[in-house]
């Protein structure tokens, strides 16, 4: 916020109790400002239109209205308003119903002094970013040159895809790193984010290595700004494109919590319009956090059976845990015509569309990853490039089905 403006705090809440425990954690902090309290959800929608507050700090579970719908119409009719839900419910379903609708953080009764004080003041720093925004949004800008822009009234939030590949050497990070490239422009800015925080390769795939990595900012996870992240970013050399690199050291990994890395990868969503995450295959936490939170995962498999047989047992994975089939883009790469195994079979087995089609073409594919020059850049006519910029389109595709559902 600018210096001296106090960030302007509604509490929601239908226990009285619960309401001034609040205010007296907040009443010492000199930047913050309680303005009001509301017992229910739409008395939230109420005083939120009429007080316009930077931040709400929203509970779940009340009488009237729930705090998932009541955070919806808060962010639907007042973008900039920024929410906070702080709930007794912690599990990762509200949670990511929560992220869903467009609340910024997720708390869990009853939050540390710090830990609230924290969330607020990063919520309220996107409450400012928003309202400044929108007061440029009367000025002829670019439509994509900010991740979080005002469409017909509804702000649409930056879009996590993860690049999953169940099987070793299914070319899951040739895939993630050409699809960032194919995605990125002038007008459209992607962040490529290396989710294998052992052995993570992506910026040696673009040549760019730096002292720079994804632990410089998940210590700081709960108070990041675009400053900040900006320093951390490795920039690729001619199409600007942003990386978060993996730690420069195995061991290094351990030092990353998954709400770390997820609270990093939810701030992005307010930076960038595409974050690409190239994700291990192994089913850690934090490989299991992205996928909680992940808009489409690009599934990768080849044409062997072990391959094919793991892809099955992902998709079976996500039913077990609530995650709809519907956000996964399933791709066959390395494809060899000359192998009885087409793509079309491979789709009727697992049941899913196949999204692209990468062909085998290991001459360009190796070069690209051995100059750390990416095929999508140095040779867009191979048939390899021509795959990848198919998959770009029906990730795009796929992204605007699932906002038009959500709708």
């Amino acid at each position: 916020m600018a210096e001296g403006e106090k960030i302007r705090v509604l509490i929601v809440d239908d226990i009285a109790e619960t309401r001034e425990n609040i205010r007296k954690l907040l009443q010492f902090e000199s930047d913050l400002e309680v303005v009001a309290a509301a017992r229910t959800g739409r008395e939230a929608i109420q005083l939120s239109q009429e007080l316009q507050p930077d931040v709400v700090l929203m509970d779940i579970n009340m009488p009237d209205m729930d705090g998932i719908t009541a955070t919806e119409t808060i962010r639907q009719k007042m973008p900039h308003v920024q929410v906070v839900i702080v709930s007794v419910q912690g599990d990762q379903n509200y949670m990511r119903r929560a992220m869903h609708v467009g609340a910024c953080d997720f708390l869990t009764k009853p939050p540390m002094a710090d830990e609230l004080s924290a969330a607020i003041r990063r919520a309220g720093a996107l409450a400012r970013e928003e309202r400044l925004k929108a007061v440029q949004s009367f000025t002829p800008v670019s439509a994509g040159s900010v991740a979080a822009k005002l469409v017909t009234g509804r702000l649409t939030m930056g879009k996590i895809i993860m690049v999953y590949g169940p099987k070793g050497g299914a070319g899951s990070t040739t895939i993630a790193v050409n699809l960032a490239l194919a995605l990125n422009n002038e007008e459209t800015r992607v962040t490529l984010v290396d989710a294998n925080l052992q052995y993570g390769d992506v910026a040696v795939f673009l040549n760019e290595q730096g002292k720079n990595t994804v632990l410089d900012l998940t210590p700081r996870a709960d108070e990041l700004d675009s400053e900040i992240v900006e320093e951390v970013m490795l920039k690729h050399a001619g199409t600007g494109l942003s990386i978060l690199a993996a730690p420069s050291k195995p061991e290094q990994a351990e030092q990353v919590t998954a709400d770390q890395f997820s609270k990093v990868l939810q701030y992005l969503r307010h930076l960038y319009p595409y974050i690409i995450v190239d994700s291990s295959r192994h089913l850690n936490d934090v490989t299991l956090g992205v996928l909680d939170i992940a808009d489409v995962v690009v599934l990768v498999s080849s044409q062997d059976i072990p391959a094919i047989k793991n892809a099955r047992l992902f998709l079976d994975l996500l039913s077990t845990l609530g995650i709809s089939q519907g956000k996964v883009a399933f791709v066959m790469n390395r494809y060899d015509k000359r192998i009885a195994i087409t793509p079309e079979k491979v789709g009727e087995n697992l049941r899913q569309e196949v999204a692209a089609v990468i062909p085998l073409d290991e001459r360009t594919v190796i070069t690209a990853v051995n100059r750390g020059v990416p095929f999508v850049v140095d040779n867009k006519a191979q048939p390899a490039a021509r795959g990848i910029f198919a998959l770009a389109e029906a990730v795009r595709a796929k992204l605007a089905k699932l906002e038009t559902t959500a709708d």
